[in-house]
């Protein structure tokens, strides 16, 4: 199972158009170049048309010259993006002033560029922290229906066949809720296997609810949040194949998970896998990817109703060029 094959060519299969707001950023730009090399997004490029020109030669890029490129300083719909963004916030207390100066941040104009219908999805963060991503998606594109916490997960790609689907597995959350409650974790186990679906193309997720407990083996306030998380997502999405709380070993390994939870159409075979909180995720991904030798592709964010994906400031060109890809893919799936 070539995942990452796969989503590519899924992505040049059906081609969203997708908005870089930090334009003038060297790894998006070559990022930018090669995904337009490869034909997986139409792109969006916001920034200085004249400074990307220049460091399109400076870098060697032959390709930019295909993507639209949209400067937030002298932007001829900044008025009608501005207009948008006044009547989704004046409720809040947004002046049209206001809304006139937030149109000139690429972030901002990034999602209200989605918002309009002008684009798919979004990836930033090479420049930005993940606040300054989240904050105009949150404001602008807000959550999708019926979700009200985003989260993130990490597709990882493991040399350990036997488990997941052919190796790959999806950990969630382990970049954004720090420590969700049963109603939030069980949205987190729904958005999830959404999201297993869109990028590896998971005809059945098997979500895992992971706790130390397996079906009431320990009592404990953190093993019955587990319980009800469970209860609650199968009332999000009684289609859903989920089954909690469950061990890591009970979840994967076959004859535990017979042995533990009989029965159970989940244990032993789950592909994705949601921690009780952040601190649990994030550093059981990690450890997979460190001492397991995995390959950790994310986080992929989710629960927003249109893609908007964050990048890690230390990211690579292959990053950026994969994040866009994933964001693609989401797009797609949100349309289906």
């Amino acid at each position: 199972m070539d995942v990452i094959k796969q989503l590519i060519e899924r992505a040049s299969q059906d081609k969203q158009r997708i908005v870089l707001p930090e334009g003038t950023e060297e790894r998006t730009l070559k990022a930018a170049d090669k995904a337009l090399a490869d034909g997986i997004a139409d792109l969006i490029i916001l920034g200085n048309k004249e400074e990307i020109q220049s460091l399109a030669e400076q870098f060697g890029l032959k390709n930019l010259d295909k993507a639209t490129i949209i400067d937030p300083e002298n932007n001829p719909d900044a008025e009608k993006y501005a207009t948008l963004l006044f009547e989704l916030r004046k409720a809040k207390g947004m002046t049209m002033e206001d809304a006139q100066k937030l149109v000139r941040n690429p972030l901002y104009l990034g999602c209200l560029i989605i918002k309009n219908g002008d684009a798919d999805g979004q990836v930033a963060g090479a420049l930005n922290t993940t606040g300054n991503v989240l904050r105009p998606a949150l404001q602008i594109i807000k959550t999708t229906p019926g979700i009200t916490c985003v989260s993130g997960c990490m597709m990882m790609i493991t040399n350990a066949k036997e488990y997941g689907e052919d190796g790959v597995l999806f950990f969630a959350d382990v970049a954004v809720t720090p420590n969700p409650d049963a109603s939030q974790l069980s949205q987190i186990a729904v958005c999830t296997a959404q999201t297993a679906q869109a990028i590896a193309g998971l005809e059945q997720p098997r979500v895992a609810m992971l706790s130390f407990s397996t079906k009431g083996s320990a009592k404990h306030e953190m093993v019955e949040k587990v319980a009800e998380a469970t209860r609650l997502a199968h009332e999000l999405n009684p289609a859903l194949d989920l089954d909690g709380e469950l061990q890591a070993d009970a979840a994967l390994v076959p004859f535990v998970g017979a042995s533990k939870a009989p029965g159970s159409t989940v244990a032993g075979k789950a592909n994705v896998l949601v921690f009780p909180d952040l601190g649990a995720g994030n550093i059981g991904y990690k450890l997979v990817q460190r001492l397991g030798g995995a390959e950790a592709i994310g986080p992929i964010l989710q629960g927003i109703a249109r893609p908007v994906n964050d990048l890690s400031r230390g990211c690579s060109i292959e990053d950026v060029y994969m994040m866009i890809a994933i964001t693609a893919n989401q797009a797609i799936a949100s349309k289906k």
